[in-house]
């Protein structure tokens, strides 16, 4: 029953798009499909330390006031500059080869730090697992049992978020939408500037 509950709750959460989904997104849409995976590998190793936290116990993360402000502003500015470096891209027809600033390089490593830095530059992660951790893991449930938690999680995010990089970077799927990959493209960056405004006003 314990598992269940964390494991709907942490479905209901992947469900909510976030940063890391417009980055998904847009990098599915503008870059061969590696790359967009590359990202979700970024994406899930960043969860993953956040889930070997919470795994470990070490919900007292939450109580460091100042680690949390830092990330806190440190993610705010991260999603900014992200938001407004698509914003700021010229219109370029799909199939275009990329150019080299970090959000449109055709490089894997530059690709899953973009992923890996959304993840980890993202105190909600942090907060959402702690708090699931705690709220919903008793504390007699063993290590192992919990490691087994965290595996799980960490596994369907990189599922999920793999499974919305290969939707998007579908061909039918891009075809229908080249059009309008400008538009999305700037959406996303809008979306990214939002959410890093919101989060510094938090």
């Amino acid at each position: 029953m314990e598992f269940l509950l964390i494991a709907v709750a942490h479905f209901l959460a992947l469900l909510s798009p976030g940063p890391d989904f417009f980055l998904i997104l847009r990098t599915a849409l503008r870059l061969p499909l590696r790359y967009a995976l590359s990202v979700c590998a970024g994406i899930a190793c960043a969860n993953a330390v956040y889930l070997v936290l919470a795994v470990l116990g070490l919900e007292t993360v939450r109580h460091w006031s100042l680690v949390m402000l830092t990330l806190r502003y440190l993610g705010a500015a991260y999603l900014v500059y992200i938001g407004f470096l698509l914003l700021r891209a010229p219109m370029r027809p799909l199939e275009e080869v990329a150019s080299t600033a970090t959000v449109h390089a055709q490089s894997l490593p530059k690709q899953f730090t973009l992923g890996l830095m959304s993840g980890m530059l993202n105190p909600k992660n942090a907060i959402f697992y702690l708090s699931l951790f705690t709220a919903m893991v008793s504390p007699q449930t063993s290590l192992g049992l919990r490691t087994l938690y965290g595996l799980w999680m960490a596994l369907l995010v990189l599922v999920w978020d793999m499974g919305i990089a290969v939707l998007a970077g579908n061909g039918r799927i891009k075809n229908l939408l080249g059009a309008w990959v400008f538009r999305i493209e700037k959406g996303a960056g809008a979306a990214l500037a939002c959410f890093g405004i919101l989060l510094a006003l938090e």
